[in-house]
């Protein structure tokens, strides 16, 4: 009988499932979202910045038109286990201004995904936005002990996209109609990390989060290198 193709895997995965631990970086920390802790300020993030709803285009969820409503969506979130729901926390202001989550988790492989990302308007494009997804990444592989980490987004989603390919993901492919989402077809962009990838990624995260990286103003010195 033949043996099927492909190295042994050794170790096994460890199989460790999100526990909810706080994940703290320098200017932001991730804490597991809370509605009585967190939900104003995330309410607060996006309204009135973003009239037209531009965060939550491809999101499964969205707009929120009231407070009340975005109190009783986060509700269910916080509640959630797989998705494990995070906030971004702004170390400075002591602000929540956006959420994450680990999803999908497949212990006997080693897989599991980080999505449902939003950023509020003053959270995009910053050394705290950046850092935020280090530390979901971090904590994927050096706590749980992955071998593949996911991201997957809508093959449209331009900004998601050139995200993944910034913090170090391979692009695999594209899942044609996998998804019908707020009534319309989505066609998904598979991306994805492996270990044998983490440390080589990891040391250009580092260098790039060096506080002498960055200006008075908060704004990188040196571009964001991990190939």
């Amino acid at each position: 009988m033949s043996q099927p193709r492909g190295p042994a895997v050794d170790p096994m995965p460890p199989g460790h499932a999100p526990d909810q631990r706080p994940l703290h970086g320098h200017w932001v920390k991730l804490l597991p979202v809370s509605v009585e802790h967190h939900g104003r300020d995330l309410f607060h993030s996006f309204y009135g910045s973003d009239p037209h709803g531009h965060v939550w285009t491809y999101m499964g969820y969205g707009p929120f038109g009231s407070e009340v409503d975005f109190l009783s969506w986060l509700e269910d979130r916080e509640a959630s286990r797989d998705p494990w729901f995070y906030a971004f926390v702004n170390r400075a202001t002591g602000k929540a201004c956006g959420m994450g989550a680990f999803m999908r988790l497949d212990t006997a492989n080693g897989v599991i995904e980080i999505g449902n990302i939003w950023m509020s308007p003053a959270l995009q494009r910053t050394r705290e936005a950046t850092e935020a997804v280090f530390l979901m990444i971090r904590h994927c592989f050096d706590d749980l002990g992955v071998r593949r980490l996911e991201w997957k987004c809508d093959a449209h989603n331009a900004p998601s996209r050139r995200a993944a390919d910034r913090f170090g993901f391979t692009f695999e492919g594209i899942f044609r109609q996998h998804l019908i989402v707020k009534g319309r077809n989505r066609d998904t962009a598979w991306y994805a990390m492996i270990d044998k990838d983490w440390h080589r990624i990891r040391e250009g995260f580092e260098a790039w989060l060096k506080s002498d990286n960055f200006d008075d103003h908060g704004r990188q010195k040196a571009k964001l290198r991990l190939a």
